[in-house]
Order: structure tokens, then sequence, then C-alpha cells
């Protein structure tokens, strides 16, 4: 019994600890952004914002779910009932399951493989499954036009975010995620590679369907897009999964770009538990300043054209990002600064 216990019972029950030790903390910091939000735009517009429910408005969230969960999933008569429901639990799953590879301190992580890049990437790019499924599943011609229009859109930002990560990886000498942020620890990537996080945070913003990108909800040509179909908390899980990948997007441009964990100058005023705090507040804090700009962006800019995202992503993120990459190589090689792992 003992053997079963600490050979197979205790090790499941840390991962599990360990997966709610993350996701528990990031549905409320998912329910608590769209309150930010929400009050960022209206001090924007010189509006309130929320401000009836709870004290200062802090329990809107609460009461938003609790609506969304009591309310009814209406399916569509002509929908294919499986997929319809499987689409949003696809997107929301895989927004959740790219933590498993972001570190938060030094051996602070659920997975700390070798490849956390690549996996990042895997998980990015199945993202747009559950948006094809969305549009196809609803039998909609609103609803698949969105999906085909987010499915462009992402392909075609994807292909920009891939030469910024082989340009990072190049400077770290590595895939792992820890030994990226470790490689910043006297500079971060930000300062020598500010054209790259320029492009990779406005990638982002369009992987994440987001204004000024968000051509996929452009309501007066197609009515809210792929999920214009869906319902209470189908719906939900669509609206949840774009703003985990919002922590998400903000989380890899702070390890990537931001030293991760990383205190600027190199300040440890404290040891051991202690510095643990440190690093996580710092942490949290470089996130909730990417999260911010992309509020700030939603609340400053207007709506791309469908053929202006195209092109800025095709003609000039592109060919830009594959120069820099090119350089980036030249310039360690010539220095001898080429990464050793």
């Amino acid at each position: 019994m003992a053997s079963f216990w600490t050979g197979y019972a205790l090790p499941t029950v840390i991962a599990v600890a360990e997966v709610l030790a993350i996701v528990v903390p990031l549905l409320l910091a998912v329910a608590y952004l769209t309150f930010a939000e929400r009050k960022v735009i209206a001090a924007a517009q010189l509006r309130k914002g929320p401000n009836v429910v709870g004290p200062f408005g802090l329990l809107q969230p609460i009461a938003d779910g609790l609506k969304l969960f009591l309310k009814e999933t209406v399916v569509p008569s002509g929908a294919n009932h499986l997929v319809f429901l499987l689409a949003p639990m696809l997107s929301f799953s895989l927004s959740l399951v790219a933590w498993a590879v972001i570190p938060f301190d030094a051996g602070v992580v659920i997975a700390n493989i070798n490849v956390g890049i690549l996996y990042l990437f895997a998980i990015s790019s199945l993202g747009v499954y559950g948006i094809i499924m969305a549009g196809w599943a609803s039998n909609s011609r609103y609803a698949f036009l969105g999906a085909l229009r987010s499915a462009a859109q992402m392909v075609s930002y994807e292909v920009a975010i891939g030469f910024v990560l082989v340009a990072v990886l190049l400077c770290a000498g590595s895939l792992n995620l820890t030994d990226i942020v470790e490689a910043q620890r006297h500079v971060w990537f930000v300062l020598p590679m500010l054209p790259m996080a320029v492009i990779f945070f406005i990638s982002g913003l369009a992987e994440t369907n987001r204004l000024p990108f968000d051509l996929v909800e452009g309501e007066t040509e197609i009515v809210a897009g792929y999920f214009v179909e869906y319902s209470a908390m189908a719906f939900a899980l669509f609206y949840m999964g774009e703003y985990a990948n919002m922590i998400l997007i903000s989380a890899m441009t702070a390890v990537l770009f931001l030293g991760g964990w990383l205190p600027p100058f190199g300040i440890e005023p404290f040891t051991g538990a202690a510095a643990h705090i440190w690093h996580g507040l710092w942490f949290a804090l470089k996130i909730a300043f990417s999260l911010f700009c992309f509020l700030w962006i939603r609340a400053t800019f207007p709506r791309f054209r469908y053929d202006q995202l195209m092109r800025l992503g095709w003609k000039v993120f592109l060919p830009f990002s594959l120069g820099w990459l090119v350089l980036t190589a030249a310039v360690l090689m010539a220095t001898g600064l080429v990464p050793r792992s």
C-alpha cells in the first residue's frame, strides 16, 4: 500500500495540485481582466465603468459569469451538435495547457522541457482548429466567413512570430524557456531586439483577435464572427479563451523579451522563499504592463480593413522579421557571441 501511495498516488496528487495552482489564479485573472478592461476603456472615454455590483463594482465579473452560467445554451437546429459543443471547449482548453511550460521562477514550472518554445508555437497553431470547427458546425454563412477570416489572420501572423522566436533562441542558445530567461540576466532582449519585440506584441494582438485586428468580429460585416450562433456558457468559453490567450501572450512577452521573473538592474534584496515572492511579483508586474498595452491599444486605435491586416502581416512583418533574423545571426557570428549550449 505504501509503495502504491509513493509510486502512483502521491505524484498524481502533486501534479493535480500544480495544475490547480496555475488554473485557479488564471481563471480569476481572466474574470478580473474583463473588469480591468472596462475600467481602462471607461477612463479613456471619461466614463466610470462598472461601479454598481459590489464595492467599486468588483463583483461585476462574478455577476456576468453567473448570468452566462444560468442561461440556456441554444444549439441551432441545422448545426452539427457534437462539433458545435466541442469547439469552445477546445479553444478554452488550449489557452490553459500552454501554461504548462511557462516558468514563474527558476525551477517553478510544471514541465521544464527543453523544447518549450516549440511547445508554445504548436499550441498556438492548434488554436485555429477550434475557430474553424465553430464556424463550420454553426451551419451559418456569417459564422463560416468569420472562421475563414480568423484562420487566414492567425496563419499570416504565426509566420512572423516564428521568425521572432527563432531570433530569440539564437540569442539564448536554447529552446528551454528557463534558459531564455537566464540568458537575459545582464540585459533584457527587449533592448537589442526592440523591433522584434514590437512585431511579436502586435502579432500577438492579431493572434488573439484583439483590436485593431478583430476583423473576425466585424459587427458591420459579419455580425460577431465565428461565435455568432453561440450563447450562454459555450459563448463564455470563447470569451474566456480570448482573455486567457491575452494573458498568455503577455507572459510570453515577459519571458522572451522582458527578463521573465528577473528584476531590473539585478536587484535581489531577498533570499529563500522571499526571493520567490519577489520574482513572482516582478513577473506579474511585467504581465500586467503588457495587458495594459492590450487595453490601451483597444481604447485608442480603430479597426483595420482586412486588406490592411493582410498587407501588414505578409508585406511588412514577414520580410522585416526575416531580415532581422539574418542580421542577428550575422552579428552573433561576427562578434563571436553565438551561445554554446
